[in-house]
């Protein structure tokens, strides 16, 4: 089924993460749905197409874009995110910088990223590496931008009532979101 060639799930290396609610950024807090961070779960040869086709293939979210991470704090209610990397490496921010309990991480070609709603995220370095990915939401979804500002806060409470996925974005029916 896999279009591309994955790391096999008994050999992928997941990083899990719940943020809590730091000030007006809801994090993981609403739905409880982690932070998750695929290691390597591309093979290396992965191109941007090819990243296109396999989520296409697989059905579950839409390409939006390619580019880099805002360098401005941000989240999304209205949907969930999935950024798989296609090219360089970089060090993100995940929760908000002033959050105590923020996640700080590197990621690189390869790295998958699955953002819930309201988790707040942000690109603190990118090497000079050319850092690019493909961002993708689920069918019939768009992204809207939050900063964390008290107008938003009716906004927010819309995450509460946005579906989970039914199936891995990269995996399908198996994969570590399930």
């Amino acid at each position: 089924m896999p279009f591309l060639n994955l790391t096999p799930l008994a050999s992928l290396r997941v990083s899990t993460h719940q943020i809590p609610r730091h000030n007006l950024i809801p994090n993981t807090s609403i739905q409880s749905k982690p932070l998750l961070i695929y290691r390597s779960c591309l093979p290396s040869s992965v191109t941007a197409p090819s990243i296109e086709a396999h989520l296409k293939e697989t059905g579950v979210v839409v390409p939006q874009w390619r580019y880099t991470m805002y360098n401005v704090t941000h989240f999304h209610s209205s949907t969930h995110e999935v950024l798989c990397i296609f090219s360089g490496r970089a060090k993100l921010c995940f929760g908000g910088e002033s959050n105590p309990s923020k996640v700080v991480t590197e990621v690189q070609k390869g790295d998958v990223i699955i953002i819930p709603a309201g988790v707040a995220h942000r690109l603190l370095d990118d090497f000079n590496s050319d850092f690019q990915m493909v961002g993708s939401y689920p069918r019939g979804k768009h992204p809207d931008m939050c900063c964390g500002k008290k107008e938003e806060e009716e906004k927010v409470k819309g995450i509460s009532g946005l579906e989970w996925f039914e199936r891995d974005p990269l995996y399908g029916d198996d994969g570590p979101l399930l």
